[in-house]
Parts: C-alpha cells; sequence; structure tokens
C-alpha cells in the first residue's frame, strides 16, 4: 500500500512518468486465478471369475470421459500405484500394466484364466484427471467411467507371447458419477458385465476437486482506464475493491473446494473410525496456509480419530481472534460457507483463501490415498456393506413392497363335504375377486412404471449403466410379504410329529445317510462354521446351467456357500415325477455326504442349511425329493425355498387356451407321464393323482423361508398355481374339482403357516418384465417369453435378493 502511495505522490509532479509507473504497478495486481482438475482415482484389488465360458488370457481396460460433450478434455491417466506386488513369474499373469497415450486410457496387466471361482489379485491404483478449465467448478456434467473386458484366447506361453497377443473386447460395463459426487464421493463399486460374462472385479471409486494450477488473465488494463484527475483514494479502492458480478466464477470455485474439502475431512474421519485406525495428518496441519480454515463439524467432535486436529482447532481459535468483515460465529470461527461472507470478501483475501483451500486439499487427498493402501482390506469391506444398504434403497424405485394377511377365512375345510356351504358364501367369495388377480397385478406394475418415467433420479451414487441406462426397461418387483394366520385346526402340524414313530437314531445310521450323524452325534465342535449347500434345479427340458444367473448372485451374497446345479434329470423330464423326486435325492445326498466328509476332516461344522431353488416343474421335482425317505433326516436343516414360476397346484385351472393345446399335443404325441400329472389326467379320480396326494406331504413345511416368484405376463404357468393362492375360476365351481383344488390350497398353506413357536418368513413376489422391446410375437402371445426371461435376466433377482440378504446367507 505504501509504496502504490508514493506512486501517487510522484504522479502529481509528473503526470506523464504517473501513467506510465501506474501501468507498470497495476499489471502485477491482476489476480491470480485457479485452474481446477477432477481427479478419480480407482482401486482395483481382485478379479474374481463367477461364470466366465472361456478360458484364455483377459486384461480389463479403464477409460473416463465427460457425458456432455461441451465438455472437450477427457480423462486423462494420471498416476499409477502398484500397492502389492503380483507374482510375475507366475504361469497366469504377465507384463505389466500399461498407458495407451493415444486414447487415454488404461490396461491391467495380462491374466490367465483357467477354472471358475479363481481370483488374480491385481492390486493397482490408477488415477484419471478431468480438467475442468477455468472457472468451472463445480463441473456440471456427470462422467462415464468405462471398463472393457479384453479377451485372447491363447492358452500357451512361447517365445513371442506378448507380441502376439492381441485381446479382443468381449464385454463392457459403464458407469455414470452424477455431478453431485464429483466434489467428493467414496464408493465400492463391483464391475459384473453381463449374463454372458458373469465375473466379479472388487474396486473402489474415490473422487475429489484439485487445484490444478493457477494463471493471469491475458487482458490488460489501458492505460487510459484511469484520468488524470484520479486521486489515490480512488487507486487504493480499486485495487482492494470488494468483488462485483464477474467474480462470481471465482467465489463458486472457493465454494467447490471448500466442500470438497470438508467431504474428504468427514470421509477421513469415518473411515478411521469404522477401522479403528488413525490418519496422520501432521504434514496437512504444518501446511494449513494464512486462512487455518478447518471444517466445522470436525471442530464440533472431540472424540475424532483423526492425529492432530486438536492442534488445529486451538490453531483455528487464534487465527479467528480478530474478526474480519463482521463475519464470525459465536465460538469464534469464520463462516465462509455463506454467500454474503464469500461475497464481501476483498480479492485478496479471496485468492488467499483459495489458494490456502487447494493446498489443504492435496495434502488430505494424498494422505488420503495413502492411508486407503495401508488399510485396503478393512477400507473395502466398510465400503462393500455401505454399498449394499445403499443400494437397497436405490432399487427400492423398482420395488413395490406390500404387507398382507395370509387369507383362510373363505377356504372351506378339506373334510366339509356338507351341502351347507350356501351360494350366498360362494358370492361373498366372488366379490373379493371381482377381477383377474393377473391384470390386477399387471396393471399395478404399469402404474409404477409409469410413475418411474415421470420421476426425477438426482442421487449424488455412482449409478450403475446396466440399471440407470434406461430405467423403463428394467423389470419392476411387487413383493407382498404374506403374514402368516393362525392354523386351521389344533393339531400339530410338524412334520416329524405326522410321521409314524420311529427311533430318529436308527435313521441317522441307515447306509446312504451315515454322515448326518457326524453333525449329531459329535457334540460341541471346535468352531461355528456352518455348511450351507443351495441346490438348483432346471424345469422342462431344461439344462443344468439355466439358474447360474440366479447362482452368481447368490455366490455374491455367500461367497462360501457350496452349490449343486442338478444334473441327474437332464433329458428325463418327461417322466414321473416321482422317478425325478428320487434321482434328485440321490444327487443331493450324495452330495451333502462329500461336503460333510470333507468339512470333518477339518475341524468339524456346528450346523448346516440347506436350500433348494427351481424353475418351472424344478419346483415339483424338488417337493418330490423331499418326500423321500432318504432325505428325511436332512428336512430339519432346510433353510430357503426360492420357487421360480413353479405349479405348485398344477394345471387344474389354466386359462391359456394356446399352452393348453400344447399341453394335450405333448400327452397324445409323446405320452409325457409328468404333463398327464401336471394335467390331472394321470388317473380317473383326482383323489389319487399325483398333484392331489403331493399337496398332502409336508414338504414345504420345514423351510425357514419361502419366496414365490411369479409372472403375470407368464403363460406357462397358471398365475395362482405360482404363487399358491386362489383361482377366481375356481371359487366358482361348484363340482369335485373345485372342492380338490381347495383341498390342495389349503394343504400348501397349512404347511406354510407358523407354528406360535417359530417365525417363517413367507413373500410372494411378482415380477412384471418390460416386454415392449420384445414386440408381439408367438413367444410373448402363448406367455413364453417372460417365462424365459426368469432365466436370461438377472436384474430383478439381484433387486430381490439385494433386499432380503439374511434370506440368502
Amino acid at each position: 500500500m505504501f509504496r502504490r502511495l508514493r506512486f501517487l505522490i510522484a504522479r502529481r509532479h509528473n503526470i506523464s512518468s504517473s501513467k506510465k509507473l501506474l501501468n507498470a504497478q497495476r499489471e502485477p495486481c491482476q489476480p491470480t486465478m485457479f485452474e481446477t482438475v477432477q481427479e478419480v482415482a480407482i482401486y482395483i484389488h481382485r478379479f474374481h471369475n463367477l461364470d466366465l465360458f472361456q478360458q484364455g488370457w483377459y486384461q480389463i481396460k479403464i477409460t473416463m470421459r465427460w457425458e456432455d460433450d461441451g465438455y472437450t478434455s477427457p480423462g486423462t491417466p494420471a498416476r499409477v500405484v502398484q500397492y502389492e506386488a503380483t507374482d510375475l513369474g507366475s504361469d497366469d499373469i504377465i507384463g505389466l500394466w500399461r498407458i495407451d497415450d493415444k486414447e487415454n486410457s488404461f490396461f491391467t496387466q495380462p491374466f490367465r484364466i483357467k477354472y471358475a471361482r479363481q481370483d488374480v489379485l491385481l492390486s493397482v491404483m490408477i488415477s484419471f484427471n478431468l480438467p475442468l478449465g477455468k472457472f468451472e467448478a463445480p463441473a456440471t456434467s456427470a462422467v462415464i467411467l468405462k471398463f472393457e473386458l479384453l479377451h485372447s484366447s491363447i492358452l500357451e506361453r512361447g517365445s513371442d507371447f506378448q507380441t502376439s497377443l492381441e485381446p479382443l473386447p468381449a464385454a463392457v460395463h459403464e458407469f455414470r458419477i452424477p455431478p453431485k459426487g464429483l466434489l467428493g464421493l467414496h464408493s465400492y463399486c463391483p464391475v459384473h458385465f453381463d449374463a454372458f460374462h458373469a465375473v466379479l472385479i472388487d474396486l473402489s471409486v474415490h473422487i475429489t476437486l484439485l487445484k490444478a494450477g493457477s494463471f493471469t488473465p491475458s487482458q490488460k488494463v489501458s492505460s487510459d482506464f484511469l484520468s488524470i484527475g484520479d486521486d489515490a483514494r480512488e487507486i487504493f479502492d480499486k485495487s482492494n475493491q470488494v468483488l462485483d458480478q464477474g467474480d462470481v466464477k471465482q467465489i463458486s470455485l472457493l465454494k467447490a473446494l471448500l466442500v470438497a474439502r470438508d467431504i474428504l475431512l468427514e470421509e477421513l474421519q469415518k473411515l478411521s473410525k469404522a477401522i479403528d485406525q488413525k490418519v496422520d495428518l501432521t504434514d496437512f496441519i504444518s501446511n494449513m496456509g494464512e486462512s487455518k480454515l478447518i471444517s466445522p463439524y470436525v471442530l464440533a467432535d472431540p472424540s475424532t480419530a483423526i492425529v492432530g486436529l486438536s492442534d488445529v482447532r486451538i490453531g483455528m481459535r487464534r487465527a479467528a481472534s480478530v474478526p474480519r468483515n463482521g463475519f464470525e460465529k459465536s465460538n469464534g470461527i469464520l463462516d465462509f460457507g455463506s454467500d454474503e461472507a464469500l461475497q464481501s470478501l476483498t480479492k485478496e483475501h479471496l485468492l488467499s483463501a483459495s489458494r490456502s483451500v487447494g493446498n489443504q486439499l492435496s495434502f488430505l487427498w494424498n494422505a488420503f490415498l495413502k492411508f486407503h493402501r495401508a488399510n485396503k482390506t478393512k477400507i473395502v469391506e466398510f465400503l462393500h456393506d455401505a454399498w449394499a444398504i445403499d443400494r437397497r434403497a436405490e432399487w427400492s424405485i423398482w420395488m413395490v413392497y406390500s404387507k398382507v394377511q395370509m387369507p383362510h377365512h373363505y377356504l372351506r375345510s378339506g373334510n366339509d363335504d356338507s351341502s351347507q356351504h350356501s351360494v350366498r358364501g360362494r358370492v361373498s367369495i366372488a366379490k373379493k375377486i371381482n377381477d383377474d388377480p393377473a391384470e390386477i397385478a399387471h396393471a399395478r406394475a404399469d402404474l409404477h412404471r409409469r410413475s418411474i418415467a415421470q420421476m426425477r433420479i438426482n442421487n449424488r451414487s455412482i449409478q450403475d449403466m446396466q440399471v440407470f441406462g434406461d430405467p423403463l426397461r428394467v423389470p419392476v418387483l411387487i413383493v407382498e410379504r404374506v403374514v402368516n394366520a393362525p392354523f386351521r385346526t389344533t393339531s400339530g402340524n410338524s412334520y416329524f410329529n405326522s410321521l409314524e414313530p420311529r427311533d430318529m437314531s436308527s435313521i441317522l445310521m441307515e447306509p446312504g445317510v451315515r454322515s448326518v450323524n457326524k453333525l449329531s452325534t459329535a457334540g460341541p465342535h471346535r468352531n461355528g462354521r456352518v455348511l450351507r449347500v443351495v441346490v438348483f434345479v432346471h424345469g422342462f427340458q431344461g439344462h443344468h446351467l439355466d439358474l447360474r444367473l440366479v447362482r452368481n448372485q447368490w455366490l455374491l451374497i455367500d461367497p462360501g456357500a457350496e452349490f449343486l446345479m442338478s444334473e441327474v434329470n437332464e433329458d428325463k423330464t418327461s417322466g414321473d415325477f416321482r422317478e425325478m423326486g428320487s434321482r434328485l435325492a440321490e444327487e443331493v445326498i450324495s452330495f451333502l455326504q462329500r461336503k460333510i466328509d470333507k468339512m470333518s476332516r477339518s475341524g468339524g461344522f456346528r450346523n448346516i442349511k440347506l436350500s433348494f431353488v427351481g424353475h418351472s416343474i424344478g419346483n415339483i421335482i424338488i417337493r418330490t425329493a423331499l418326500t423321500e425317505a432318504a432325505m428325511e433326516p436332512f428336512l430339519r436343516y432346510l433353510y430357503t425355498y426360492l420357487s421360480v414360476s413353479g405349479p405348485h397346484l398344477g394345471y387344474l385351472y389354466s386359462a391359456n387356451s394356446l399352452f393348453n393345446s400344447g399341453l394335450w399335443l405333448l400327452k397324445k404325441l409323446k405320452g409325457s407321464q409328468c404333463i398327464h400329472q401336471l394335467t390331472f389326467t394321470d388317473d380317473p379320480d383326482l383323489e389319487n393323482t399325483f398333484f392331489y396326494n403331493l399337496c398332502k406331504q409336508k414338504t414345504l413345511e420345514s423351510f425357514k423361508n419361502i419366496i414365490l416368484l411369479s409372472s403375470p405376463e407368464d403363460g406357462y404357468v397358471p398365475y395362482h398355481s405360482a404363487r399358491i393362492e386362489l383361482c377366481q375360476a375356481s371359487s366358482w365351481d361348484y363340482s369335485k374339482k373345485g372342492k380338490i383344488f381347495l383341498e390342495m390350497l389349503n394343504n400348501c398353506l397349512d404347511q406354510i403357516r407358523s407354528p406360535l413357536s417359530e417365525y417363517r418368513t413367507f413373500i410372494r413376489c411378482d415380477v412384471n418384465f418390460d416386454s415392449s422391446s420384445q414386440g408381439k410375437n408367438l413367444n410373448t402371445l402363448i406367455g413364453r417369453a417372460a417365462h424365459i426371461e426368469f432365466l436370461e435376466t438377472d436384474l430383478f433377482v439381484k433387486f430381490l435378493m439385494w433386499s432380503f440378504p439374511e434370506i440368502f446367507r
């Protein structure tokens, strides 16, 4: 200031020389502005093969770009850290990661996949920079993060192996980082690619805004800007003037830097507490700069686990002892968060604050990356749990929840043959079912889909483009949790109570089930391990891998589970259900014996959880297998039953005339015994038919969790049969057929109702697929499209499983 006054005094003596001096002094006083950059750090931890169909060499390619074409600067790889050494001498990993400067892309080192559930530890961090340009903070465009799976079928290494390796794109998975997330985001981000390339890439994404550099505007003030009559006061005001409208972007930049710094500090504090590890911010404190700005929430939390924050508080209070511009909180901390305070700053104060906050962000960011590498396992586990909770809330957009009481008051007893059941009672039932339940479910899902179209999804989480790419194409789930009603009879419904008295110890010693005795007689076990087994059973003329998408999602939720993809009935699904059930029971028992023996040799276990997943008539095969005497010792261990479009009540009432014609042809031309059983033509007397007697067996009673998946668009399985509920046509049928149906329904529901001493989860879930892309064809006309869609789409099962993870663990 004194220098400027001296120049003014000199100007009074010589106006000509003063103009030269003024120009010489004003040019350095031009404000130094800052450029900002978005830095996105991606920690790639491991590549886990879930269900790749081809062996060979694989690579992951990563690119990043702005979604808005107005942002022309692409994301460029800025730094790479190999935080754990890989075994370069291994036969499964060759070479190093590399960066393609032409495409601004990053490639992991090639690795070889030879078997299912194989892990490859990559342990590399790649950081991308996306320049925002001058005064362009915060960003208004989203960022697209693209992962490509590259594959080469070369299996053997040779002298010129690396030069001959030419991987080709196999699958792509994209994510969208919304503008809200660009100021600060720390998230687990699993990459799965598609149904034909089912893998899991464990990675976490971390984003912040950083000061990239500074520049001085090229525009200079003309020497004619000041008139000869200007005095010293005018020049002093011009050099320290309050910010005007032209500096709005600079204020916005400072606000964005403040928010990014607060988010980063908050995330550091959260992670340090979650994993019980302290963060050393000594360098951060020593380089805080002039403003000594610090996040208000940190000052208010005396229990912080970040080293050195007490020193920050002391420094803040000292720095805040002298009020500036009149903006000061009651506790002595300056409030730079309000627009009024920022707009009142002089340019010098604004530049000083921006420089200081930018330096703080750089130190914090580097401290965070170092802290992450030092505690990568615990941090990824914490972020994964947070991700699962957030996804459950996010995916609820496509889910409609309801809770209903299990109906029982309008069902007549199976032993009631009297004519006292009046017609008035029938009319009252009909009033409760005025419309087709399938049509009601379809209309309800369609209404919800229209509401999604009007919804503005504006969160700050990373958006999976497999879901958010076209939200209207995503399946809609109507989840109905059924609250169990009291039993209709006072007699016990325990499966073992209904059996003839037998010595259970002798059952455990029978041939074929001796291994189960190891669990029941071994006494206290040395560990708390649980043998979790899930059995998947395909449908009519199906393949043992038909349910692989469900298996893959289950494996992601419970990696320690053992999976049996049943093969014994492939090419044998036209026969008798009893034979198919017997074969399945033998296959399951043999599988369980092997797993029990293996775990017994390695320390034992304390319990078994046996779950089943069936598609279409695979559900009938499962229930038939559970009636086998050899399966009896395992019934106590039944845990979760997931039925995917299963005809549990057969085809006694089927409204699909085209499909019924197809069933008739199968019976006439092929003589399929299972089709006769499904349509109740396997015996002239309905009470002697297979399905009637199957429903009398307690096949559902021992499961702790029962989920029935259905679709109103599925014409292959009657809607009521998949849901085990009342059929509209049966309510008007006074014949023996109507009575038989009600008895079957009653018997099934009585098995599902829980005793008062137990708790059972019973869920009916309608899946409404978007069929607009399929058009009108024979498959959609006869309802086959939706029936097969259960096997070709995994979004619906992902929504369901991650919303109720306790059922699948």
